[in-house]
């Protein structure tokens, strides 16, 4: 399981997460921490790139799992790094390790999400 390689030597909060393109294929990510808290990565963010470096563009499910007491949420930051590939109504699986889900679209988790629609991209 990806979430178990994370690297997470200060909070010891390992995160995986996984995307599912349009494709079907899966791509994998897992929170990076650094010393320098900022400078750290999320697993969304990491299964994000690994999809783009493989080539593909649209994410059409998202699942993000942790081991804590309740499903835990992707961060703002990472919303909006979700909205950019996820179309609203992709449904998006948050999980602990012991077996809670809940799940949420991408517009309830991100309502008014900043897009290319607000940009004078012509």
């Amino acid at each position: 399981m990806v979430r178990e390689n994370a690297y997470a030597p200060y909070s010891n909060f390992k995160v995986g997460a996984a995307v599912q393109s349009e494709s079907g294929r899966i791509f994998t990510g897992c929170n990076v921490e650094n010393v320098a808290y900022p400078e750290g990565t999320c697993a969304e963010a990491g299964a994000i790139a690994a999809m783009i470096a493989a080539g593909e563009e649209r994410v059409r499910a998202v699942y993000v799992i942790a081991d804590s007491r309740t499903p835990v949420t992707p961060c703002g930051g990472c919303r909006q790094k979700l909205a950019e590939f996820c179309n609203a109504d992709v449904v998006i699986t948050m999980a602990t390790t012991g077996g809670a889900e809940v799940e949420q679209t991408m517009a309830d988790m991100l309502p008014g999400a900043f897009d290319r629609n607000q940009m004078d991209i012509g």
